[in-house]
């Protein structure tokens, strides 16, 4: 009866659920590329050049700023002097102190290769949304520096040139790329630097044989890119610290010195400038992606034609030094920082080209060596192509409102845009330039602000919408809840005219709003959803009624009344704690702590009965809460592995070893059961399996730690162990054993050689103690309704009347009660904890490639990711198969607890809505909006897991069929025993029973 509607909620559960995530891409993440702008450079006369001829830049790619100015030991020392501290980057200090201008360069989240060098280069910070929809090339094409050149040429990694060689005037860019197959983070990635190096020297040898060549190099507004990836590959690794990280610092260093050489041989004049960067940083873990210091601070070092020189103060702090640049032995020298985008306007001034369309950067004076008054005209410039784009964009946003509330500060009297840039061009015709660039940063301000108004213009709306369609999710899985699992189906839904016609015209309405302003397509499925939602509430508002009286009719007196409201206030500030494990982990260890003492709420009788299992129960939540006080960033601990897959071999040989007693519910008084020889072999091949597993990870670990790579045999086996693992279950099918303890064995050796695999610390520890908590709180879930429901066998006879009517057969399983919403609970925590255990699945950077370096050591962003996804999901796989289990012994439906979880798993998701910042540090903006999206792609797991669990359990044995049976479950056995006897009756020796 309830097959057809539970597969709708679902299905409208994952369609809401992945619609409602890109709310936060139409909200938070709106693309600020536009076209149609003008461009603008700084006017010159024709006698006066640009401050420089050509430019040169150097990314290196994932290098830190502090790891490239401190001093250092020498990585691989061969005298006792090589262990005093010195710069490992000698000529790039060289230029701070003697010639250039230096800071340090603020990123923005996520703090990813594509993203860095489109801020860098393009001067614009992309959505986030761009990278899910073109990783490696452009969804949507943008303007650059590059594509502002007269040509440029490029050398480095075939994952960041292309993007800039796409969407380019054609022919105006050439990348020269080394082959995917270089990326290997099993081999030694300073090979990746010094390709690029010797290529440019080819080139330039090249061009001192080939005339045309010659002469394009010898031409203005040329620009020259080299993509260092080196560093980031090394500090994946190795991690930051390593000496292999510090030697190759040492490296580039010495590349960038000889390609400047290079220049200066080549040229012979002084009109190159050279600007050294970092499109991001890395943590002490070998990561990056999130908002962390470490990621987002990288060197800017800054020489050559057009670029001030130092600005020195002997014996004081020089301004612009803080704590972090303490120990760069540079207090003396002024330290200039600027936002990553800065750089781009930069560079576009000092070789004389337009700033990119789209650059929101600033350009910073105090890097450019040029008079007051060139500068002053170089600010306006950078603030009229600044206030171009809110110019379209205004333009765009006024043709598709019906009324159009204007940006404040550019609709007060006489302020517009185009009187403020007349006024600072006055300023700078009558030799006021200081005023002029101060009107300049104001203006440049203000213009910035006027974008991000047009940015955030939806905002309000589409809160209030989406948060509407979430209180109606919440509400209608509630309702359905309800409808399924107590009252299952007898009362149907309600509908009037009037409440459709009022539903009818919201949407009406809404829709014609959308298309009288030409909204995207996305936003017609945001409204339908919330109008969609609350008209089922309203047409089961009924059986809401009668689902109240269900629940909540034993509530009838003051004292229940206040008991009630109690729990109701714990159980969603419960809720709303595991919100706080999102960023505070330790949330989850004192949750764990103060479940471990849930069966002593029973009263002593029960421990009494249930004592080795309370026992297990308590230890198992102690266990879990130690994981959430460990860091969530770990270094690969090979021993760590080897003990967690030595215990899960453990795990197996004892199951072989007390078969019986496990199977017998653990009970040593029940009889052997007759053993089944082929399944007893696959689970000692599954524990074969675990024992390879660990004896090839152990020597893969070992090996690439030894920089000797990763052997091919490792890797082969490896990937054979991994899949035939994961494929052993399938064997279990030719004499299955059904038992619910065996077949959670069966799917904890299966997902135990991945799990080893792909561990690099104390995951493996995890996986057991996550494992034994699981079946625990199976059994004692169990023996906690058995012992209730024996305290109160009334409460059994009174409800069995409610689940069926005249029309109505009885249900085959038991409604839902009040109770089982601590189920729910449970479950919720559980799937908390399989996220958070380990790490901090919130934080990108938290993610280590190491164990993913033993299956598939060159870089590969996809393959990659997905195994570490697999790694993620394997707690789900327990989860799933747990819950399902436990749904079978408790009676309930098999999405019952499941659809509740989905219900109340958006309170979560709601409040992390609202918590989303999008000012302040990047650490906080990047963990809010990650929150977010986690807690929303949680209700799609939970949908997922219900067919996974259906199809690992299927056919399993409980074992309580005589309970479930007097709780309305088909008598199963009984039939069996009457067919049985029926067949001893009627079946004689030639078969008449059958014919019968």
């Amino acid at each position: 009866m309830a097959a057809f509607p539970r597969f709708r909620f679902l299905a409208i559960a994952v369609i809401f659920h992945f619609a409602y995530i890109f709310s936060i891409f139409d909200i938070y993440f709106v693309s600020p590329i536009e076209t149609g702008m003008r461009l603008f450079n700084v006017q010159r006369p024709p006698n006066r050049s640009a401050p420089a001829d050509r430019l040169v830049l150097f990314v290196g790619d994932g290098l830190r700023a502090d790891k490239a100015l401190q001093s250092h030991p020498e990585p691989y020392p061969k005298s006792d002097a090589d262990l005093t501290p010195r710069p490992l980057a000698p000529y790039l200090r060289s230029k701070i102190l003697e010639q250039g201008t230096f800071g340090v360069s603020h990123t923005r989240v996520p703090t990813e290769s594509r993203p860095g060098h489109v801020a860098l280069i393009a001067g614009l910070y992309e959505d986030v949304s761009a990278v899910t929809t073109g990783w490696k090339l452009n969804p949507v094409n943008f303007d650059s520096l590059f594509n502002r050149s007269r040509h440029t040429w490029s050398w480095g990694s075939p994952d960041i040139l292309p993007m800039f060689e796409q969407g380019a005037v054609p022919g105006r860019v050439d990348a020269y790329t080394y082959g995917h197959e270089f990326e290997d983070f099993s081999s030694d990635a300073t090979q990746l630097d010094l390709w690029v190096f010797d290529h440019v020297k080819d080139f330039f040898a090249e061009a001192r044989r080939n005339k045309t060549l010659a002469e394009a190099l010898r031409q203005d507004k040329i620009v020259f890119f080299l993509h260092l990836l080196g560093l980031d590959t090394t500090g994946h690794s190795y991690r930051p610290y390593s000496k292999e990280y510090l030697n190759n610092i040492k490296i580039v260093d010495q590349g960038v010195r000889e390609v400047a050489e290079l220049f200066r041989d080549f040229y012979r004049d002084s009109r190159t400038a050279f600007v050294f960067t970092a499109d991001h940083g890395m943590s002490d873990w070998g990561s990056h992606g999130d908002g962390h210091p470490d990621n987002t601070r990288t060197p800017l070092i800054v020489w050559g034609s057009g670029v001030a020189k130092p600005q020195l103060y002997p014996g004081e702090v020089a301004p612009g030094h803080d704590e972090y640049s303490a120990d760069w032995n540079l207090d003396h020298v002024r330290r200039h920082d600027v936002a990553q985008a800065d750089v781009a306007a930069l560079m576009a001034y000092l070789v004389g080209v337009e700033f990119p369309a789209n650059s929101v950067g600033e350009l910073p004076l105090s890097y450019l060596a040029a008079d007051i008054k060139e500068k002053a005209e170089a600010s306006l410039v950078n603030v009229q192509g600044i206030l171009e784009q809110y110019r379209v964009k205004e333009e765009k946003k006024k043709a598709t409102e019906l009324k159009y509330r204007p940006y404040q500060p550019f609709g007060e009297n006489g302020l517009s845009p185009e009187r403020r840039v007349a006024e600072i061009r006055q300023l700078i015709d009558a030799g006021r330039y200081e005023e002029a660039i101060e009107e300049s940063a104001a203006l440049m301000k203000v213009g910035l602000g006027g974008l991000r108004y047009l940015q955030t213009y939806d905002w309000l709306f589409l809160r209030a919408l989406i948060t509407i369609g979430y209180l109606g999710w919440i509400a209608y899985a509630l309702t359905t809840v309800v409808d399924l699992h107590v009252l299952h189906g007898r009362v149907r839904p309600s509908r009037t005219l009037g409440g459709s016609l009022f539903f009818t015209s919201v949407l009406v309405a809404l829709y014609a709003s959308f298309v009288i302003s030409k909204s995207p397509l996305t936003y017609y499925v945001y409204a339908f959803f919330p109008v969609f939602f609350w008209e089922e509430v309203y047409a089961r508002r009924e059986g809401l009624a009668a689902g109240r009286k269900e629940l909540l009719g034993h509530i009838n007196s003051g004292g229940s009344v206040a008991s009630f409201v109690l729990n109701s206030a714990l159980y969603i500030g419960v809720i709303e704690s595991l919100a706080l494990g999102y960023i505070h982990r330790e949330i989850l260890s004192v949750l764990f702590v103060l479940g471990s003492f849930w069966p002593f709420t029973h009263g002593l009788s029960f421990l009494k009965k249930h004592g080795a299992l309370s026992a297990t129960w308590f230890l198992s939540c102690v266990a879990m809460s130690t994981f959430t006080l460990l860091p969530a960033m770990k270094a690969e601990n090979v021993n760590l592995i080897t003990i967690g897959g030595i215990l899960m071999v453990v795990i197996g040989l004892l199951y072989l070893i007390f078969e019986d007693f496990v199977l017998a519910d653990f009970s040593w008084n029940a009889k052997p059961t007759s053993r089944n020889h082929l399944s007893r072999s696959l689970v000692g091949i599954q524990v074969g399996l675990t024992v390879l597993s660990i004896v090839i990870t152990r020597s893969s670990a070992l090996s690439l730690q030894a920089k000797q790579g990763l052997p091919r045999g490792n890797q082969i086996m490896g990937w054979v162990t991994l899949v035939a693992s994961l494929l052993m279950p399938l064997a279990y099918r030719l004499q299955p054993n059904n038992h619910y303890m065996h077949r959670i064995l069966v799917i904890f050796l299966t997902c135990a050689p991945t799990f080893v695999i792909l561990t690099i610390s104390y995951e493996g520890l995890f996986y057991l103690v996550f494992s034994a908590l699981l079946v625990s709180w199976v059994r004692l879930e169990h023996a906690v309704q058995n012992f209730t429901s024996s305290k109160a066998p009334q409460i059994t006879a009174t409800k069995k009347p409610t689940t069926t009517t005249e029309s109505h057969l009885p249900a085959p399983f038991r409604p839902l009660t009040l109770h089982d919403a601590r189920v729910a609970l449970f479950f919720f925590i559980l799937l908390q904890s399989a996220f958070f255990s380990t790490g901090n699945v919130a934080s990108v950077s938290s993610f280590s490639l190491d164990s993913v370096y033993r299956l598939i050591p060159i870089f590969d962003p996809f393959s990659q990711g997905a195994m570490l996804i697999l790694k993620l999901m394997i707690p789900f796989a327990l989860i799933s198969a747990n819950l399902g289990i436990l749904n079978k012994r408790l009676g309930v439906a098999p999405s019952a607890l499941f659809m509740v979880v989905m219900g109340i798993s958006d309170i979560l998701t709601l409040y992390f809505f609202w918590v989303v910042k999008d000012e302040g540090s990047w650490l906080e903006i990047g963990s809010t909006i990650s929150h977010f999206v986690i807690a929303s792609l949680l209700c799609v797991f939970v949908s997922a897991l219900e067919p996974i669990s259906a199809a690992f359990i299927a056919g399993v044995e409980v074992g309580e069929e005589r309970e479930l049976k007097e709780e309305g479950k088909v008598a199963e056995k009984v039939v069996e025993k009457v067919n049985e006897a029926v067949e001893g009756l009627l079946g004689g020796g030639d078969g008449g029973g059958d014919e019968s």
